[in-house]
């Protein structure tokens, strides 16, 4: 008998080998894009580091630090803003080749991308049963195409080593009440400010200790400048910290912060400062209420992403660099999606899903790498621009309403009395 045709095999999702391949695919897709994303950036040209390193060397030849003034073609007049604690930290980099100290910079971003993506994203591969190395890589990949990523990248900026800090405490310090609870906020707020709104945090949420440490942190490291720099820190703290107009225009559409989208309503004019008040305290009031209502939830990671939510609303200037917290909402949104896997659950899943994916889609785009908002002031004239020019503060309020808070499962709450137990063991009797 003449023998059976053999049918090919079929390729099925069981197949490791087409599995395999369709992973690399989706990698280097992503690597392929990524130099795309950064060219339009290198223009920045390290440009903030450069004021760093150049206001150190006129520091260190005894100039007073505040004076420093660089021109800036968009901004005009640019000058080294940040606390004096920062300025004890860059003073060393100063003494390097610029070439040498925008490679550990860069560095040094890069690994505190791995490690805070690690961070968030690892709760959420073991959680879904994803698979690990291709997810964790994806990831990776796609913070580094976020705007703010690539701006801290091409600006040479330390925003990345601040939440590094701020995770660090946050994720794994506060929660399991280790000693040194709060040092990370306390340092991340002595090095640039910002990072205080998680000082209110972890006072919203009764964290005592950490908030008492944090505070400690925050003025031993200020009065450690002030003793080295008495009257550079005097200076800063009196007059330079309150004067706004030294860290560029703030109708900017690279502002996305509340007071940015009233500039560009009133722009050349500055906004009515009461009404920013208004809503700097509604939003802040509301933001800090759903954050402390996720951390008694015991969900961290929405705890803290709200609150740096919040952070980049009230603050009078919130560059495009500083607004890290879409990346965690966009995991947290992606982990309430998989998680919604009841037959009834099908329209909140393609809800968050949806969401997720186009947040992703605008954050990658970003909202100045591909716009030429020119050096006038830029002004809110209809309704299309309002939505261009402020899609981080809208992105921002409407996660601060619908970020989902997740409830603590069973098998985290076993982990949690384990990690208790492991803590008691280890304590002396």
């Amino acid at each position: 008998m003449p023998a059976e045709p053999v049918a090919p095999p079929a390729v099925t999702d069981d197949d490791p080998g087409g599995r395999t391949v369709r992973r690399l695919v989706a990698v280097v897709a992503l690597v392929a894009v990524l130099p795309a994303l950064y060219l339009r950036g290198l223009v920045h040209n390290f440009f903030d580091l450069k004021i760093y390193m150049s206001a150190m060397d006129w520091w260190r030849v005894g100039h007073p630090l505040y004076d420093y003034v660089q021109p800036d073609r968009v901004q005009g007049e640019l000058y080294f803003t940040y606390p004096p604690f920062s300025a004890l930290l860059l003073w060393p980099f100063g003494l390097l080749r610029l070439g040498a100290t925008v490679t550990i910079f860069t560095v040094l971003t890069v690994a505190a991308v791995v490690l805070t993506t690690r961070w968030v994203v690892m709760p959420l591969i073991d959680r879904h049963h994803l698979p690990r190395t291709f997810t964790l890589v994806v990831a990776v990949l796609l913070v580094l195409a976020v705007e703010s990523t690539r701006e801290t990248i091409t600006f040479g900026q330390i925003n990345m080593l601040l939440v590094v800090l701020i995770l660090a405490d946050l994720l794994y310090a506060v929660p399991q009440a280790r000693r040194w609870a709060g040092v990370g906020v306390g340092l991340a707020t002595a090095l640039k400010l910002f990072p205080g709104i998680f000082i209110v945090y972890l006072l919203a949420t009764r964290r005592w200790r950490a908030a008492a440490v944090a505070s400690a942190t925050a003025a031993a490291a200020t009065l450690l400048a002030a003793a080295i720099a008495p009257s550079d820190s005097w200076r800063f703290w009196t007059h330079e910290l309150w004067a706004t107009d030294r860290v560029g225009r703030t109708d900017y559409v690279g502002n996305q912060s509340l007071f940015g989208l009233l500039s560009r309503f009133t722009a050349p004019a500055k906004p009515d400062q009461l009404l920013w008040l208004l809503l700097v305290a509604v939003v802040a009031v509301y933001g800090l209420w759903r954050a402390a209502r996720a951390a008694r939830a015991g969900d961290a990671l929405t705890g803290l992403t709200l609150t740096g939510l919040v952070g980049s609303l009230v603050s009078p200037i919130t560059w495009t660099h500083h607004i890290y917290w879409f990346v965690p909402a966009v995991v947290l949104l992606a982990d309430a999606a998989l998680s919604a896997d009841r037959p009834d659950e099908a329209r909140r899943r393609r809800w968050l899903a949806g969401l997720a994916l186009g947040i992703t889609a605008v954050i990658v785009y970003g909202v100045v790498t591909f716009q030429a908002w020119g050096v006038e002031p830029v002004r809110t004239e209809n309704p299309a621009d309002f939505v261009v020019q402020n899609a981080y503060v809208l992105i921002s309020v409407l996660l601060l309403v619908v970020l989902p808070v997740r409830a603590r499962r069973a098998e985290d709450d076993s982990e949690h009395r384990e990690e208790k137990s492991r803590q008691m063991d280890r304590s002396p009797q």
